[in-house]
């Protein structure tokens, strides 16, 4: 079947995906063949196709990255049962693919997409959303009076973050880089905006909590920031280190750096352990559902691109300068 994908033949910029033709068999037993509707941009995009496994490996070229798309149904592989072609479906784990007008995956991490959820805010919001819950939910279990600290606020992530947090009943802060994405975290929930330029998000933090520290931070920065976060924290608090968009902090000292700022807690959790299992999965992608219909998770696409410009939508999720979620339309 015709079929055009952004394909990588030398890992590197933004510049490396080139669209191309590339052939598309048929579905191998467990797969089915999806066509895209729609196609999720995520920051860990930019690693893999630089080259950096993180948080999962990238085969060797030529490939076709991205993990989160939305799609129908056109063909079943060998032993599919529970899907049927005509079904509507997401996903938003690998395997590496979805930069691509269709597609074969497979059906153990396939979701069926319930009827009246908008194709292109499921695309925004499945991966991202995933992974909130289970940082609001399992990593650490956000309760009304809580505090909680998340970095990177105006983000995909952290507008998801900020949103599902408030709706919990926790107070939320929340670091930004611009007085523009402060006005914008304030107005979906975010108590306490941060400009990280022009305030010391620790001693807001103090100032918020009386001096306590917060009870959780959700740190998406990395080297630039993780010594403060944790200074951030109450004792025995929890920071949940998923991101590092300034780079791999330096190493943790037990000690020192646990230790003697009060028993504190230090996770780097990742989404293919939180899903592993199909009832995960299930569960996770359910209860998200339940929250975008509910309007607790409201639209945050800000930016469209065509599938066919790829390219653009890296340049401008690496300027730092986006607000909200990316989508490559095929």
């Amino acid at each position: 079947m015709t079929n055009k994908a952004q394909v990588i033949r030398n890992l590197g910029s933004p510049n490396a995906m080139k669209w191309q033709e590339w052939p598309v068999n048929y579905p191998g037993e467990g797969e089915v063949r999806l066509k895209h509707t729609a196609i999720g941009v995520n920051f860990a995009d930019t690693y893999h196709r630089a080259g950096i496994s993180h948080p999962w490996p990238v085969p060797k070229p030529p490939v076709i990255i991205g993990f989160e798309g939305v799609g129908i149904v056109e063909d079943l592989g060998q032993g599919v049962r529970n899907f049927s072609i005509g079904d509507k479906v997401a996903y938003g784990i690998p395997p590496l693919g979805s930069y691509s007008e269709s597609r074969n995956y497979p059906t153990d991490k396939l979701l069926h997409l319930p009827s009246g959820l908008d194709d292109r805010l499921v695309a925004s919001l499945l991966m991202k959303g995933m992974t909130a819950h289970y940082l609001l939910h399992r990593t650490y279990r956000v309760k009304a009076g809580d505090v909680v600290l998340v970095h990177a606020a105006a983000g995909g992530m952290g507008l998801i973050l900020c949103q599902w947090a408030k709706a919990l009943g926790a107070v939320v802060i929340g670091t930004v880089s611009t007085e523009k994405k402060a006005e914008l975290v304030k107005d979906i929930g975010c108590d306490f905006p941060v400009v990280r330029s022009k305030e010391n998000f620790v001693n807001v933090v103090k100032e918020v909590t009386n001096g306590v520290g917060c009870d959780v931070v959700y740190e998406a920065i990395g080297k630039d920031t993780l010594q403060q976060s944790l200074d951030s924290l109450k004792p025995m608090g929890m920071c949940a280190a998923y991101g590092h968009v300034s780079g791999p902090p330096d190493p943790i000292d037990v000690i020192q750096d646990l230790g003697r700022r009060g028993s504190l807690f230090i996770t780097r959790p990742a989404i293919m352990h939180y899903v592993a299992k199909r009832n995960d999965l299930e569960w996770t992608a359910n209860d998200l559902f339940n929250a975008i219909s509910k309007g607790v998770i409201k639209s945050n696409v800000n930016y469209e691109f065509p599938l066919k410009d790829a390219v653009k939508a890296h340049e401008a999720i690496e300027s730092g300068k986006t607000e909200g979620s990316i989508i490559l339309l095929p």
